[in-house]
């Protein structure tokens, strides 16, 4: 498997609320996206992927689990992060409110495994296809399956931007969880919404079927986000099978 990665502030922020982390001996990878005043945001990013990596180091995965253990698994990891977040947010007037979103997939027996809470996104390309994996927990989107705008629309909507499920947010929180067949070739890409909203899926599924290696797909995506604006962090993991 080949990793690239690549995480930017954007041009309109001071200071980057992504946070990623991969763990290539546990083929597992991360990208979160904080949310909340002054610097909470920044906070709950960190501590959701700090604490995740941190059950993951305490708690070995092995590849004969099944899908209902592994679902069990990261439900258990993502409640852990949650609460730590959720009571740093109650100890400090400062960081009250703070959240973030995650999504975290794991690679095993031929299959992504994919857990994730707010609107970072997995995504498959496969064969000069892009594929939406993950469901945003977003306003936007509850619109769009409502029928009330286009995918497109939404992208450019005034509350593109709220979220309606986050670590952190509350006392529990529920993941959405989902299993993939991998094929030699497939490209498994986890962004932020700086990427998504930003550029669309159009422009992503163009720059992956570009080529190139997976740091320089990562760094293709982040640039053209800042072409197209910058007006948010940016977080892009590419994973090649």
């Amino acid at each position: 498997m080949e990793i690239g990665f690549k995480s930017d502030k954007g041009l309109r922020r001071r200071n980057n609320e992504d946070a990623f982390f991969v763990i290539p001996e546990s083929k597992v990878f991360i990208v979160a996206d904080g949310v909340g005043g002054n610097n909470a945001g920044e906070i709950a990013s960190r501590t959701a992927v700090s604490k995740i990596v941190e059950f993951i180091r305490d708690n070995p995965l092995s590849e004969s689990l099944t899908e209902a253990d592994l679902k069990s698994y990261f439900f258990r990891c993502l409640d852990k992060a949650n609460k730590s977040i959720y009571n740093l947010s109650r100890l400090q007037p400062s960081n009250n409110g703070m959240a973030t979103t995650l999504t975290i997939a794991y690679l095993a027996g031929g299959n992504a495994y994919i857990a994730n809470v707010g609107d970072s996104r997995a995504y498959c390309f496969r064969r000069g296809v892009l594929t939406q994996v993950t469901e945003d927990h977003s306003y936007v989107n509850t619109l769009i399956r409502k029928g009330a705008i286009t995918k497109e629309e939404a992208r450019f909507h005034e509350k593109k931007n709220v979220i309606t499920r986050a670590i952190g947010g509350e006392l529990s929180t529920l993941p959405d969880f989902f299993c993939v067949e991998v094929k030699q070739g497939d490209i498994i890409l986890l962004c932020t919404d700086g990427i998504h909203g930003e550029i669309g899926d159009d422009s992503i599924c163009g720059i992956i079927a570009e080529g190139g290696s997976m740091m320089e797909i990562c760094a293709n995506l982040v640039s053209k986000g800042n072409q197209c604006g910058g007006r948010d962090n940016m977080t892009a993991i590419c994973l090649r099978i």
